[in-house]
C-alpha cells in the first residue's frame, strides 16, 4: 500500500529545510573564515607571488585589515634582505567589481596611498591614485645584485599622476606618469658625498618610456628606455666630471661597461 501523500510531502520539506541549514552553515563558515583570515596568509601569498622579493614579517590583524614589517629580498637562493623602518598598515575594501587598497607606511607616506583594482571580462585594471611618498634608498640593497654592491644612500621621492596599469588579452598598457627624484645620493663605493641629484621619469601612453636625467652632480647619469615586446629595454651612460674621475672610477666600473671616461649601461 502506498504511503499517504501528506506524510511524503512533510518528510520532503523537512529534508529540504535541513539541506538549506547545512548549506547556509557551510557558506557562513566559509565567509567567516575568509573575512577573518589572518594576515599571515597575505604574507605567505605575497612571498610566493613576488618570488621572495617582498617579505612581510611580524604580521598582525587580518588579510583585509592588518600590518607588518616589510622587507625586500633578492629572490630564490638569495641571502640579501633589508627592511623598512616601522610598520606598514593596509586596508582592503571590496567595491563593485574589485577592491580598493589603502596603504600607510610609518616611515614613508605622510598620507595613506590608495590603489583601486577592478576586474573585467577580458582582463583587469590597477589605478594608483595621485600621491607622494619618500622611501629610504638603502632598502634597495635587499634586492641583491647590483643594489647590494652599489648600496645607495639617500631618499627616493615618488610621485604619481593618473597612473593606471591595464591588462587585456595578455597585453599590458600603462597610462599616466610616475617620477622618482633622488636628491643628494651617495654610495658606499665612493667617498664623494653627495654624488649628485637625479630624476627618473616614467611616461605611459601608446609607447611607455623611461627617462633618466641628472639634476646636478659630480657623477652624470642619463639614459632612456621603453617597454616593448613585454620587456624593458634601457640604454644610458654614467660619466664623471674631469675633476673627480679617479675618485669615481671604481663606481663607474660597477655600473656598466667602461668606455674611456664613461660607463655604458644596457638593461634588457
Amino acid at each position: 500500500m502506498a504511503s499517504p501523500q501528506p506524510f511524503s510531502a512533510a518528510s520532503s520539506m523537512r529534508h529540504s529545510v535541513w539541506l538549506w541549514l547545512v548549506v547556509g552553515a557551510l557558506l557562513g563558515t566559509l565567509a567567516s573564515t575568509f573575512y577573518f583570515a589572518p594576515a599571515a596568509w597575505l604574507a605567505h601569498g605575497m612571498l610566493r607571488a613576488s618570488e621572495g622579493r617582498i617579505i612581510l614579517r611580524e604580521s598582525q590583524g587580518t588579510v583585509w585589515h592588518g600590518s607588518a614589517v616589510v622587507g625586500l629580498g633578492g629572490g630564490p637562493g638569495s641571502s640579501d634582505a633589508a627592511r623598512l623602518p616601522g610598520r606598514v598598515q593596509w586596508d582592503f575594501r571590496p567595491i563593485w567589481g574589485g577592491v580598493q587598497v589603502t596603504v600607510h607606511a610609518d616611515c614613508c607616506t605622510p598620507q595613506a596611498q590608495q590603489l583601486v583594482w577592478t576586474a573585467g571580462l577580458r582582463g583587469w585594471r590597477l589605478q594608483v591614485l595621485t600621491g607622494e611618498s619618500t622611501w629610504p634608498a638603502q632598502v634597495l640593497s635587499g634586492l641583491g645584485t647590483p643594489w647590494n654592491t652599489v648600496q645607495l644612500q639617500g631618499r627616493l621621492q615618488f610621485q604619481t599622476t593618473g597612473l593606471t596599469l591595464t591588462s587585456s588579452v595578455d597585453r599590458l598598457q600603462l597610462a599616466g606618469t610616475a617620477s622618482v627624484t633622488l636628491p643628494d645620493m651617495a654610495s658606499s663605493l665612493s667617498t664623494l658625498r653627495p654624488l649628485g641629484s637625479y630624476r627618473l621619469q616614467l611616461q605611459g601612453g601608446a609607447q611607455t618610456t623611461l627617462e633618466l636625467q641628472t639634476i646636478k652632480g659630480r657623477l652624470q647619469l642619463q639614459g632612456t628606455g621603453q617597454w616593448a615586446a613585454a620587456r624593458w629595454r634601457f640604454e644610458g651612460e654614467a660619466r664623471a666630471d674631469a675633476a673627480h674621475e679617479a675618485e669615481l672610477s671604481n663606481l663607474l666600473n660597477i655600473m656598466g661597461r667602461r668606455d674611456g671616461a664613461r660607463s655604458v649601461i644596457t638593461l634588457g
